[in-house]
């Protein structure tokens, strides 16, 4: 079953930050760009003054299947949405402004 909830940007990456997991599945669709995979890492600092969350994933793609850290404080207002899930349970986020 799967909940579905809308978040601004910044709860999205709240929400990421307390609710994923290593070994989770993540699917992210953000600008072009969908990049479903397994959560490898997870994390947050503070660098420069800049806050960075640093999202490790490893791709499940037939062509590209490899390992990405992706900044999700860059890329925040591209995100359109999320998919986390873990087990049997899947919450599907969408991202508004």
């Amino acid at each position: 079953m799967e909940k579905e909830i809308t978040l601004k940007a910044d709860e999205a990456l709240e929400y990421i930050k307390t609710n994923v997991e290593h070994h989770d599945t993540i699917e992210i669709s953000y600008n072009r760009i969908y990049a479903p995979g397994t959560v490898l890492g997870i994390e947050g600092d503070v660098i420069d003054g800049e806050e960075v969350l640093n999202l490790t994933i490893h791709l499940n793609g037939e062509i590209v299947s490899d390992t990405v850290e992706v900044n999700l404080h860059a890329i925040k207002n591209d995100i359109l949405e999320i998919r986390h899930t873990r087990g049997e349970k899947s919450t599907l986020i969408v991202v508004t402004e």
